[in-house]
């Protein structure tokens, strides 16, 4: 056991862990205070950059950072992802010596492929849970989620290691804004697409839910100890990255970084079946949007509906639902069917004043106000995104509003790109 590692640690890697068959080749020093998971498929071409941007950062903090690049694919892709495998793990077997601390995982090789049913979920868990036993636990270690096919700033470990020394919170999600894209319809489709998440995210925090961040995989990191808290990452295809957000609030903070910028590239990607790639490819090769704009009047409706529950903890659930049929029938139904009355007896019977709230929200997670809201937008009128993105700023103190490229200059701004 490592000296001043806690039991919960070893805890996690004897029965959550998943490690075996990959390991671990190349750097194979331990004690590090941070640990930066690249998962890497088909990235021959664009995992030199980001490493390259990596090196930029300040020497001091490099040594004391463990880059682990997960070379993954499933037996199943095209024999070119395949080659392209190949190819990264004789590079990074290959590379001269650097300013880097870095290993890799050969999830890629016969015999070491992920299974069919896994994707870059698993490949970012194999990651974080091989890079546990390579830390620090004298001090707070911190664990990066970065992409193979992102850029970051010099001062990006800079930023990350002075607010984890100040801050306790559990997580942070790191601003970000994709490259430009190589066309004129590629750049208007990814612009269009941060509007879209940057809107929601807007919404989400003016209307209350702790859940009002965006989850990028290549722009989150958190504790070590917050890691093993929120049982790990989450072993999925796709979107791994917003339930292992969404598990972290349940344990701790989510803060939002601000000083530093993380930049994905805008291009097409096959490699998960949703997405910014997807959304992209979708929007200029088949002029369709993959993706709804959420309404000022349905985030409205949720605010009611939190600010309704943050005063109702002794009220009765009949009395709720009422009160949640003026606010809209569709949240009442949605209410019925996801069994409220039931757990919202459970929550009074087992959560005592201070931890009421925080067991509300561990049910009413991300999950289900994303639900919600796309259930009440059902019965909303087609309206442009920019009428309705208006709408919604101006309810959040930011009236006349009205192009799209000032709307997304603004969000930018509030959401620390500007200030990077």
């Amino acid at each position: 056991m490592t000296q001043n590692r806690a039991a919960s640690i070893d805890k996690y890697l004897r029965t959550r862990a998943i490690t075996s068959p990959w390991q671990l080749a190349g750097c194979q020093s331990r004690e590090f205070l941070a640990a930066i998971i690249i998962p890497a498929l088909d990235e021959a071409e664009s995992l030199p950059k980001t490493l390259l941007s990596l090196e930029k950062n300040p020497s001091e903090l490099l040594r004391q950072t463990l880059i682990i690049v997960v070379v993954n694919n499933r037996s199943s892709v095209p024999q070119e992802q395949k080659y392209q495998n190949q190819r990264t793990l004789l590079w990074l077997q290959e590379r001269p010596c650097s300013d880097l601390n870095l290993a890799w995982v050969d999830a890629a090789s016969a015999g070491f492929t992920l299974p069919e049913k896994d994707g870059v979920g698993l490949a970012r868990k194999i990651g974080f849970d091989l890079a546990l036993d390579r830390l620090n636990w004298a001090d707070r270690p911190v664990l990066i989620s970065l992409d193979a096919d992102t850029l970051v700033d010099g001062n990006y470990l800079r930023e990350i290691f002075n607010h984890f020394q100040v801050n306790r919170c559990a997580a942070v999600y790191i601003p970000f804004r994709h490259q430009s894209g190589d066309s004129r319809a590629r750049e208007s489709a990814i612009r269009n697409y941060e509007l879209y998440l940057r809107s929601y995210q807007f919404g989400l925090d003016w209307a209350g839910s702790p859940y009002a961040f965006i989850s990028i995989g290549s722009a989150l990191a958190c504790s070590g100890q917050a890691y093993v808290a929120a049982g790990g990452m989450k072993r999925k295809q796709a979107g791994e990255d917003f339930y292992f957000l969404q598990q972290l609030v349940k344990t701790g903070d989510v803060c939002q970084l601000v000083g530093t910028l993380v930049r994905p590239a805008a291009r097409y990607s096959d490699r998960v079946p949703f997405g910014t790639g997807r959304s992209v490819e979708a929007a200029v090769e088949q002029h369709k949007c993959l993706y709804h704009f959420i309404s000022y009047s349905s985030f409205q409706r949720l605010k009611r509906w939190l600010e309704v529950i943050e005063v109702s903890q002794a009220m009765d659930a009949d009395i709720l639902m009422a009160k949640a049929e003026k606010i809209s029938p569709i949240l009442k139904r949605f209410l019925v069917e996801s069994d409220f009355c039931s757990i919202w007896q459970k929550l009074q019977k087992q959560s005592a004043d201070a931890r009421f709230m925080p067991a509300w929200h561990n049910w009413f997670d991300g999950l289900k106000t994303r639900q919600l809201l796309t259930g009440l937008e059902r019965e909303m009128a087609v309206t442009e995104p920019p009428s309705l993105v208006a709408e919604l700023l101006e309810a959040g103190g930011y009236p006349d509003v009205t192009r799209c490229s000032e709307q997304l200059e603004l969000l930018e701004r509030l959401q620390g790109v500007s200030a990077s």
